[in-house]
């Protein structure tokens, strides 16, 4: 493997990783950077009987995060067994992935665990940033905080 693509492994993965690290501190203007200006996400848990969350923009990715992983949910991402591949100036990329949200309000956790299936762009910029991130969920958890 070439320098040019070690190097590319590299900035995709602390892209990944930014990417959960401004997620979990909330960190909504800095999270922006990660994304292409035209990158796209599916959130969801139709297998659990949730909804599925399509969004077509960086703006609209930042926008969703910012009004549903706000002050009453407390969150740690933990993305792991990078399987990354390089072509050019694009990528795709398959994590593991295990969760645990908080809500506050409504006094539940919920842990669960999914596949990222990742693209990834080498921008005008020359930085890897996120084209597409999205997964579905393999279980979700969910439990009282009262109990």
């Amino acid at each position: 493997m070439d320098l040019e693509t070690l190097a590319a492994l590299e900035e995709i993965r602390q892209a990944k990783h930014r990417y959960l690290r401004c997620v979990d501190l909330k960190l909504w203007d800095e999270i922006a950077d990660v994304f292409t200006e035209d990158a796209t996400a599916s959130y969801g848990t139709p297998a659990m009987g949730g909804k599925r969350i399509d969004l077509a923009s960086r703006a609209d990715i930042v926008k969703f995060l910012r009004e549903n992983m706000g002050p009453g949910i407390i969150s740690v991402h933990h993305a792991s067994q990078p399987e990354i591949t390089v072509d050019g100036d694009t990528g795709q990329g398959t994590w593991c992935f295990q969760d645990t949200i908080i809500a506050t309000e409504y006094r539940v956790a919920i842990h669960g665990a999914a596949f990222y299936e990742d693209r990834y762009r080498r921008d005008h910029d020359g930085h890897w940033r996120i084209a597409h991130t999205g997964y579905v969920r393999t279980y979700e958890a969910m439990m009282s905080l009262d109990d």
